[in-house]
């Protein structure tokens, strides 16, 4: 099973102000929805803060099948 990761390669853009946010101030794993064959994906989620406009935003930093 391979992962699909986006923390080695890219840095979140700010949605609002297209900052780039280079570090996430929080991570976690949760299981997403299962797709039409019934099998999860566990996402890893990372929380950013935007230096420039204060926006925090959410993005998927990688993608696994369970």
């Amino acid at each position: 099973m391979e992962a699909t990761t986006r923390r080695e390669n890219k840095m979140a853009k700010c949605p609002k102000c297209s900052t780039e946010v280079a570090k996430p101030k929080k991570t976690w794993k949760m299981a997403g929805r299962p797709d039409k064959a019934g099998k999860r994906m566990q996402l890893e989620i990372g929380l950013y803060e935007c230096p420039k406009c204060g926006k925090v935003f959410r993005e998927v930093l990688s993608k696994q099948k369970i």
